[in-house]
C-alpha cells in the first residue's frame, strides 16, 4: 500500500471513530411516549409510582398481573376481598373482561381505572359517558378533588387530552373531582372559556364500586417527580388496605411479541421445549467441534473367489482325467454330509444303515439302497472313467433335493 493509501484510509477511520464516538455521548433526545408500565423510566411511565405503592399501602400485599382481565380474576382467589388497579391512556375490556370486571366488583372489590378512553361495554354498563376537548395548542388544566381535605388544586400542563365525563349515573356515581381549562372550541384566536367538568367518580356496582379517573398522566414519572405527587395519593387513598392488584398487561408500553414464534412462547411447556432444543443443538456444535473424527477409510470387501477356486481345481482335475480320485472324494463329502445332517455312523454301510438313513431323509429304502450300494461298488474299483462319475453325481444330487 502506497502513502496516499495510507493516508485516505487513516482519515475514514478517524472520521468514522469520531462519528462513533459522537454518537455515543451526545444526549439522547426525551422518549414522551405514553407507557404507564412499572419498568419505564421515561417521563410517562409508571415507575415511580409502582416503585411507592409500598409505602401507600405499607399493610397490603401488592401483585403484578401479567395476564388479561378474564384470565386473571377467573383463577383467582374469589374469598379475598382486593382492589384491581388499571392506569393506561386507553383501557380497552371485550365483553368477557368486562363481564368478569363486573363480577369482581358486584362481590365486594374496589376496581380503580384512570384512563382517557374506557370500552364502550364498561361505560354502558355504568351508564356514563367520557368526552374529550381537543384543542389546536396544548395549554393547562387544573385538577381538584370535591373532599374538602383535598383542597389543593393541581396543574398539569404536558400531554393533557382535557378528558372528562359528559354523562353519569346520578343514582349510582359520585363524583370526586373536576378538572378546568380554558376553552376556545377549536378557534385559533377565538375566546376562550373556562370550563369545569367532572373527571374522577366514584360508581357503585353490586356490593362494591369503580373509581374512575380521566388523568392517567397524574400517575406517571413525570408528574410524580415535579410536585404533583399529592393527586395520586390522595386519588389511591380511596382504597382500602386490602389486597392490590397492578394491572401490567393492558398497558401502551407494554412488550409485545408479534414474530411467528409468538403462541410458542407465550405458552410455558412450549417455550422451554424450545429453548432446550436450542441448547441442546448449541451443545451437540460445541461437543462435535470439539470431537470430530478423523475421516474413515473405506475398506472394500473382499471379493468371493470360492467360484473361482472351484473351477480352477475342476479344470485341473479335468486335465489330468483322475476320474478315480474325484470319485473318492465326491464319496467321502457326501458320508461327511450324511454324519453332519442325519448323525449316522458311515464307518458300515449294511442293511441296518440303509433302513435307518431312509428313514431320516425321508426317501424310499429302494432308492437310499441303490446309491449306497453305488458307493460301495465304486470304492471297491480302482480305475474308473467318467461315467460312474455322473452317475454318482446325478444320484448324489437328487438325493439331496
Amino acid at each position: 500500500m502506497d502513502k496516499r493509501s495510507k493516508i485516505i484510509l487513516g482519515v475514514f477511520c478517524a472520521v468514522l471513530l469520531a462519528i462513533i464516538v459522537t454518537e455515543i455521548t451526545k444526549p439522547r433526545p426525551i422518549n414522551w411516549r405514553p407507557s404507564y408500565t412499572q419498568y419505564d423510566k421515561i417521563p410517562f411511565g409508571c415507575y415511580v409510582l409502582f416503585q411507592e405503592l409500598e409505602s401507600l399501602f405499607p399493610k397490603t400485599d401488592i401483585t403484578s398481573v401479567d395476564q388479561n382481565v378474564y384470565e386473571f380474576l377467573v383463577n383467582r382467589d374469589s374469598t379475598q376481598k382486593s382492589n384491581y388497579l388499571l392506569i393506561n391512556d386507553h383501557i380497552s375490556l371485550d365483553r368477557q373482561e368486562t363481564n368478569q370486571l363486573l363480577k369482581y366488583v358486584s362481590s365486594g372489590n374496589s376496581v380503580l381505572i384512570s384512563t382517557t378512553s374506557l370500552s364502550y361495554f364498561l361505560m354502558d354498563t355504568l351508564n356514563i359517558k367520557l368526552s374529550t376537548d381537543y384543542t389546536i395548542k396544548e395549554d393547562t388544566l387544573k385538577a381538584s378533588f370535591t373532599n374538602t381535605k383535598f383542597s389543593k388544586k393541581y396543574v398539569y400542563d404536558r400531554g393533557l387530552y382535557n378528558t372528562h365525563f359528559s354523562s353519569i349515573d346520578t343514582l349510582n356515581a359520585t363524583v370526586l373531582g373536576h378538572i378546568s381549562f380554558q376553552s376556545n372550541k377549536g378557534i385559533l384566536d377565538g375566546p376562550t372559556q373556562t370550563e369545569k367538568h367532572p373527571n374522577f367518580i366514584k360508581s357503585k356496582f353490586g356490593e362494591g364500586q369503580f373509581y374512575i379517573n380521566t388523568i392517567p398522566q397524574a400517575f406517571s414519572n413525570y408528574y410524580l417527580l415535579n410536585g404533583n405527587e399529592e393527586y395520586a395519593a390522595n386519588a389511591l387513598s380511596y382504597l382500602n388496605d386490602e389486597p392490590l392488584f397492578w394491572d401490567s398487561y393492558k398497558k401502551a408500553g407494554r412488550v409485545i411479541i408479534d414474530s411467528p414464534m409468538r403462541f410458542v412462547l407465550n405458552q410455558t411447556a412450549l417455550k422451554w421445549a424450545y429453548y432446550l432444543t436450542i441448547a441442546g443443538l448449541l451443545l451437540f456444535v460445541i461437543f462435535k467441534a470439539k470431537r470430530e473424527q478423523r475421516i474413515i477409510p473405506v475398506i472394500t470387501a473382499k471379493e468371493n473367489t470360492s467360484v473361482a477356486f472351484a473351477r480352477t481345481v475342476g479344470s485341473l482335475y479335468y486335465q489330468n482325467k483322475d476320474y478315480t480320485d474325484l470319485i473318492d472324494k465326491k464319496i467321502k463329502f457326501f458320508l461327511a454330509y450324511l454324519r453332519r445332517n442325519y448323525y449316522i455312523d458311515t464307518t458300515r454301510l449294511d442293511e441296518g444303515t440303509i433302513k435307518k438313513l431312509a428313514a431320516k431323509s425321508g426317501k424310499t429304502v429302494q432308492e437310499t439302497k441303490a446309491l449306497v450300494e453305488l458307493i460301495q461298488r465304486l470304492k471297491g474299483k480302482k480305475i474308473n472313467g467318467p461315467e460312474p462319475l455322473l452317475e454318482l453325481n446325478k444320484k448324489i444330487t437328487a438325493f439331496k433335493k
